[in-house]
């Protein structure tokens, strides 16, 4: 069977993501960026500049990331949300020098469609859940946490479907020892739908 294998010559310079956190060691200071394929790690230096620490090929096209640390855990996971249908969570690791796929979850068709989440990818500040979804419609949980060897577990997902509804933007909510709480910037055209005048789509909230 013939794969075809694609690599540009010209790397994107363009960031569509960006998150902060500890990735190769407990007190790293470091910034995990997606531009557009590549997911890089950066560390300032001591004068300041900005070194590479790792650069590698998603071979898709990476949406969303988002950064979470399980409780008494002392580095950061990356979840990435992309075109591939699925939610993928890694890790860098300094022995090999790159990020390594820990867990990976199957959820909806490849490519990006507006009810396939991928778009927008939260997590929640103590790291007990993440949530990823889609520009419309679409929105799943995951619960997070650790098995008795101290690897990370994942949930079957928790739909919060909302049908007629474009969102915008989405964040988890610091809500200290309490259930997980995300929150959504959304707009409902359910109205403006099926309204032939026009009206409806001034009054939309």
């Amino acid at each position: 069977m013939v794969h075809l294998y694609n690599l540009s010559l010209q790397k994107s310079a363009g960031i569509n993501a960006a998150v902060y956190g500890n990735f190769s060691a407990p007190k790293a200071q470091e910034i995990v960026v997606a531009r557009n394929k590549t997911l890089e790690l950066l560390r300032p230096d001591d004068t300041g500049k900005v070194q590479t620490i790792c650069s590698m090929e998603a071979f898709g096209i990476v949406r969303s990331i988002a950064a979470f640390r399980l409780t008494g855990a002392n580095r950061d996971y990356i979840v990435i949300g992309s075109d591939s249908g699925r939610v993928v969570i890694v890790q860098y690791d300094k022995d090999k020098a790159s990020f390594v796929k820990v867990h990976q979850e199957t959820f909806g068709k490849s490519g990006c469609r507006r009810v396939v989440p991928g778009q927008f990818l939260c997590a929640d500040p103590k790291g007990r859940a993440i949530c990823i979804g889609a520009i419309e419609k679409s929105k799943l949980v995951y619960v997070l946490n650790r098995d008795n060897k101290a690897n990370l577990t994942i949930s079957s997902p928790l739909e919060a479907n909302k049908s007629q509804t474009i969102v915008f933007h989405m964040c988890g909510l610091d809500c200290g020892l309490d259930n997980p709480i995300f929150a959504a910037i959304e707009l409902d055209y359910g109205d403006a739908d099926i309204d032939p005048s026009g009206e409806a789509v001034a009054e939309a909230q």
